[in-house]
C-alpha cells in the first residue's frame, strides 16, 4: 500500500495540467506526504475543477482506528457510495510515489516516477468529515516495475485523457480506469 508520495510541481503546472478554474493559489512543495497530512486534490464544484487542500486518510471504522489511505476493495459498502458519486471523486496530484522494501527495522524507500507524465494524478475519493475534508486514493494490482518491490498493489494512476471520466462519468465508465499503469511508462527514480 502506498503511504508516501511527493507533489513538488509548481502550482502553475497544476492549473494547466488539471484545468483548474478560479484564483491561483500558491502551494508549498510537498516533498513527502504521509497519511494524516494535508495534500492538494482537484475536485468538481459548480461544474468547474477546483484545487483544495485536504487531509490524506479517511477516518477508520469498526476495528480499524488508523486513517484509511488506500481504497482496494471496490465492492466494500464503505466505499460504494463515494465511488458511485462523481462529486466524491477527485484527482490527487503527484510527482512520484514510494513503496518500502526490506525487513522490519531496516526498510528503505523506493521511489517511482511516471516517465510520460512528470505531473500525474491518482484516482481519488474525498468527503467532508467533522475534522475537515479527507481523501484516499485507489489501488490496484501492480505492474511489473512496482510489483518487483511491492507485489500486493500500486496506486491507480490516471492518464490525462481519463481525468474528465474520473471526475464526471457514471461509475460503470469510471471504473474502467482502475488498472495498473503501463509498465513501460514507469521507472524507479531512486531508493534510499
Amino acid at each position: 500500500m502506498c503511504n508516501l508520495y511527493t507533489m513538488d510541481a509548481p502550482t502553475s503546472d497544476l492549473f494547466t495540467v488539471f484545468g483548474i478554474a478560479g484564483t491561483r493559489i500558491n502551494l508549498q512543495s510537498y516533498d513527502e506526504i504521509y497519511p494524516n497530512r494535508e495534500a492538494p486534490i482537484v475536485r468538481m464544484e459548480g461544474g468547474e475543477r477546483i484545487l483544495e487542500r485536504v487531509t490524506w486518510g479517511m477516518p477508520g471504522y469498526g476495528k480499524v482506528k488508523r486513517p484509511i489511505t488506500n481504497v482496494r476493495n471496490l465492492e466494500s459498502n464503505f466505499w460504494k457510495n463515494m465511488l458511485a458519486d462523481p462529486d466524491r471523486r477527485c484527482l490527487v496530484p503527484a510527482t512520484k510515489f514510494c513503496e518500502w522494501t526490506g525487513e522490519k527495522g531496516s526498510k528503505r524507500k523506493v521511489w517511482f516516477e511516471v516517465t510520460d507524465q512528470p505531473l500525474f494524478a491518482f484516482a481519488g475519493i474525498w468527503r467532508p468529515t467533522e475534522e475537515g475534508a479527507r481523501m484516499a486514493f485507489l489501488t490496484t494490482e501492480p505492474n511489473e516495475t512496482v510489483g518487483a518491490i511491492h507485489p500486493k498493489a500500486m496506486p491507480v494512476i490516471l492518464r490525462e485523457n481519463g481525468h474528465k471520466t474520473w471526475l464526471d462519468a457514471e461509475w460503470n465508465d469510471a471504473r474502467g480506469l482502475v488498472a495498473a499503469y503501463d509498465d513501460e511508462a514507469m521507472e524507479i527514480a531512486e531508493s534510499d
